[in-house]
């Protein structure tokens, strides 16, 4: 039997095994002390995206309250040939003021059950898992199956997706297989929560907002942040941020671009690309030729370090997300932290963390609609939405996240 014969054998063996039995959560132990905490996910040397950033700042969160916390993150998340990005790995220093133990290899069967074998050995009281690619499910599900024998670990998981924006062959049944294995559910939308319930009608679940990023340092002025990034300190600035892929609707915005510099006495407006590219970045360049606004654009195209990511927010004037369907974002709540008013569209829970005339503006998810928000932006102002963007801040805390695991 070749390597690939014996590897699919294996793979198919764990997936025929009998899922475990539903059992709800034990019912609360009244002399039961939390004090040991797993967090199993993305984390360092892997770069410092979304859920990245996440694990790691809960880690610093539980850890401050008191809870000996450790991440176990991936030996190996994705094959190269996989990964869409430049690479998956970050040149930054190690954070020093957490534990990391690279551990998990997404591929291999018999590293699923080690693992597993060995967080059921260590016995943690609350195992928090991260949820977001259906790819995973087999090796995060086979693994949380074994910490289960332990009858003492209760498992979360923090679902940022349940079916992915991009569908692929496999999804609901990896999906299932992994939710089957856990205790409880975090959700930060209300579009997840409901998908969810779709396969766990009855499991403990509750929705959180998504607290905001405050480790990438202390906001500057608008000034001195253009100065350090080369930009002209008179521009009106728009930001897309983030990994470039097709459900993020950056072409839509750079249609929508067009349109405002088609009308008359339209502000010159420009747009700021800071982000990797996930797919062809040719046909975005086309497009911005057939547009006739490369004079328009700004791109950053390459990974933006974090240390980076601040001058970028605290540049710009308003931050698009034109999203043609979402459940919720990042960049949502580093626009929070640094006080930038959004343009979202009308899709999953973009709205519901931006509402519209107070923290920002919701257009539909087409250039028309989005042209017409952006105009509407320039013509009101960030005064008008800087007030509701510094009191809604107090909502999204990573103090609330972690109350709300530990109660459910």
């Amino acid at each position: 039997m070749g390597f690939n014969q014996f590897f699919t054998y294996n793979l198919i063996t764990v997936f025929q095994c009998e899922p475990c039995p539903f059992q709800a959560m034990p019912p609360v132990n009244l002399n039961f002390i939390m004090q040991t905490v797993v967090i199993l996910g993305p984390a360092y040397p892997f770069r410092s995206g979304g859920i990245t950033t996440f694990n790691e700042r809960l880690a610093r969160e539980f850890q401050q309250q008191g809870y000996d916390t450790v991440i176990y993150t991936f030996s190996l998340q994705y094959p190269d040939f996989l990964f869409p990005g430049k690479s998956q790995y970050s040149d930054e220093p190690p954070p020093d003021d957490l534990r990391i133990l690279q551990k998990v290899n997404a591929i291999n069967p018999f590293n699923w059950l080690i693992v597993g074998h060995e967080l059921k050995r260590r016995s943690p009281d609350l195992l928090i898992v991260r949820y977001w690619l259906p790819l995973m499910g087999p090796a995060l599900g086979t693994i949380l199956r074994q910490v289960k024998n332990n009858k003492h670990t209760r498992i979360i998981a923090i679902t940022d997706n349940i079916l992915p924006h991009e569908k692929r062959i496999g999804d609901i049944m990896f999906t299932r297989y992994f939710l089957k294995a856990c205790d409880g559910f975090v959700t930060m939308s209300e579009n997840v929560l409901h998908e969810l319930r779709k396969f766990e009608p009855v499991k403990p679940a509750i929705l959180v907002l998504h607290p905001l990023y405050d480790n990438f340092g202390m906001a500057v002025t608008k000034n001195e942040a253009r100065k350090i990034l080369g930009l002209n300190e008179e521009d009106n600035l728009l930001l897309f941020f983030g990994f470039i892929r097709r459900y993020k609707g950056l072409d839509l915005l750079v249609e929508a671009l067009k349109i405002v510099h088609r009308q008359p006495q339209a502000p010159d407006i420009k747009l700021i690309i800071a982000g990797e590219f996930y797919e062809d970045e040719n046909k975005y360049q086309d497009k911005i030729d057939q547009a006739g606004i490369r004079d328009k654009i700004i791109f950053r195209t390459s990974y933006i370090p974090a240390e980076e990511v601040k001058y970028y927010f605290c540049a710009t004037d308003v931050v698009v997300q034109p999203y043609r369907n979402a459940t919720q974002s990042g960049v949502t709540p580093l626009a929070y932290y640094f006080e930038k008013p959004m343009i979202v569209t009308n899709v999953g829970a973009l709205p519901d963390y931006v509402p519209h005339g107070r923290s920002g503006l919701v257009a539909e998810p087409n250039p028309e609609a989005i042209a017409e928000a952006i105009l509407t932006y320039f013509r009101l102002g960030e005064h008008q939405f800087i007030p509701h963007l510094r009191s809604a801040r107090l909502q999204y805390s990573w103090s609330g996240l972690v109350k709300a695991i530990v109660e459910m």
